[in-house]
């Protein structure tokens, strides 16, 4: 296999396809090259007619691209699962988070809390809803520009805590990740890939999508801060 298989994905797997790239082309001689960017962008991008041969990105997005006929039929699978994690800025008080209560008292000690674009801020907002807190941080929400890590915004002064898929937060520079969220409050998010309708090599994109959904691979994915599809945490 000498042509490159090209794809788009949103910025929370980046790390990983990255380090799978390298390993598809150095075990199987495969070329795959990513292109990453907010999750909303990457999905424009394919409403507008971008060309690559593989998907990656958030569930309820792939589904919504299938639906409208952007994924050849049958390709769409479940690859990783993510655990949204709270961090703060190096070097401030770490807080507790073995309880719903030691949420609600970081959430309302903090006077700016980030949050992301993609599904990870989606569910944030709605949780501070589940929890009764909206009306209470409505001026402490931060989001994060399309594409922009949250953790960003604590290295940088503009917030104090913030919210994000693990693998965007765990080598941020300047930045302390906390945890996961206590109990009922967990949020995970399925990551999923899908061969592009527009693909010119459909055949060889299912491989590498296969590679990308293999045992082996989900070590790699592990030490990227998520666990493969169906693997317990």
């Amino acid at each position: 296999m000498n042509q490159e298989i090209s794809g788009l994905s949103s910025m929370a797997t980046r790390p990983i396809l990255t380090d799978l790239s390298e390993h598809i082309r150095h075990t199987h001689g495969t070329a795959v090259r990513f292109d990453s960017a907010g999750g909303v962008e990457i999905a424009r991008r394919v409403r507008e007619g971008a060309e690559a041969d593989l998907l990656v990105l958030a569930e309820g997005a792939l589904t919504e691209l299938e639906e409208e006929g952007h994924l050849l039929g049958g390709t769409a699978r479940p690859l990783w699962v993510s655990q949204v994690v709270a961090a703060v800025p190096d070097g401030t008080p770490v807080p507790a988070f073995d309880a719903e209560s030691d949420l609600r008292a970081a959430l309302l000690s903090a006077a700016r809390i980030a949050y992301s674009t993609g599904p990870s801020g989606t569910a944030l907002v709605a949780l501070v809803t589940r929890l009764g807190l909206a009306d209470a941080l409505s001026d402490r929400l931060v989001q994060a520009p399309a594409g922009v890590p949250a953790g960003s915004l604590l290295s940088s002064g503009r917030a104090d805590l913030a919210f994000q898929q693990h693998s965007e937060l765990m080598d941020l520079p300047g930045v302390v990740v906390v945890g996961p969220l206590p109990g009922d409050t967990r949020i995970d998010s399925v990551f999923g890939g899908a061969v592009l309708a527009s693909s010119v090599r459909p055949d060889r994109a299912r491989e590498v999508l296969d590679l990308l959904g293999s045992d082996a691979a989900s070590g790699i994915a592990r030490a990227r801060g998520m666990r493969a599809f169906g693997q317990q945490s």
